[in-house]
């Protein structure tokens, strides 16, 4: 692969390794794997998914999306098309079109099966920095690999889909809707963790994901300097030996049910636990030989 990132210092590019016939499956984390089993065993969910695609609700939001948002290209924001191209020919992906859309709110997401697109807010770009935005880019790629963009596409427009259910089986939709929310979400936070070791796989760095997940905890421009790792790592500790209690733990349930990502220390969590397993090693050694 004719491509290199930027190292921490910006002085010294650091080549990148492509992983040949990487498959999905080789990556996924197993939670992922078993939300996915657990959705199409929810009562209704492969019809949802069959009206979606009846109903054209791709379409839409793909034009609503090139009315409102900025095209990412060679000549327009080049960085982020780089680092875009860098993504697909590390993981093996058809190259997607990128947006940037103009939202003070830190965000990315990917829509579409057909034709998926990729967008990040500009409070995002604002927020990280050049090798941090490579992350954000890859992690969107990774939800392509995984095939997740269309329940994405469902999960993030979830009441526009209940109701068009609804009116195609005269209200039952409704009811059925309604028990495939949850399942529906808890499935979003698990396939971002998959999406988060596709993207360490492309920035080949894991401080560039800790310093991305400390960021999106609480970032500010003006406190970049003062953050550190290590404080960040004993927090996530702190947040895992809090199930003393059973209480606790539906607490925990409580406030991430409804959430469409885990908790950003939950993330750096189990990305931290996939590299200190050697199972992330084990796949780069592979990819080299």
């Amino acid at each position: 692969m004719n491509a290199s990132a930027p190292d921490n210092n910006h002085k010294k590019q650091r080549k990148l390794r492509t992983y040949p016939g990487l498959g999905a499956r080789d990556f996924m984390h197993p939670w992922d794997v078993k939300a996915t089993a657990a959705l199409h065993r929810v009562p209704g969910f492969d019809r949802l998914i069959a009206k979606v695609m009846e109903y054209g609700l791709e379409r839409i939001l793909y034009l609503e999306n090139i009315a409102d948002n900025v095209r990412v290209t060679e000549k327009m924001f080049p960085r982020l098309y780089r680092y875009l191209k860098w993504s697909c020919a590390i993981l093996g992906v058809e190259e997607p079109e990128l947006y940037v859309s103009l939202d003070p709110v830190p965000n990315a997401y990917t829509y579409g099966h057909t034709r998926p697109f990729i967008v990040l807010t500009s409070g995002l770009v604002d927020v990280l920095g050049e090798q941090e935005q490579f992350f954000a880019v890859a992690h969107e790629v990774g939800h392509i690999k995984c095939e997740h963009s269309l329940y994405t596409t469902v999960a993030r427009n979830i009441a526009a889909v209940i109701e068009i259910f609804s009116q195609a089986t005269l209200g039952l939709g409704s009811l059925l809707g309604k028990g495939i929310e949850l399942p529906l979400y808890d499935w979003m936070r698990k396939s971002e963790l998959s999406a988060d070791r596709a993207a360490l796989m492309c920035v080949q760095d894991k401080d560039v994901a800790l310093r991305t997940f400390m960021k999106l905890a609480g970032g500010a421009q003006k406190l970049y300097a003062e953050m550190d790792q290590d404080e960040f790592l004993r927090q996530i500790r702190a947040y895992e030996e809090a199930d003393e209690s059973t209480l606790n733990k539906v607490y925990k349930f409580l406030i991430t049910a409804m959430r469409t990502h885990p908790f950003p220390i939950m993330r750096a969590k189990h990305l931290d636990e996939w590299i200190t397993s050697g199972d992330y090693d084990r796949l780069a050694r592979s990819a080299s030989e």
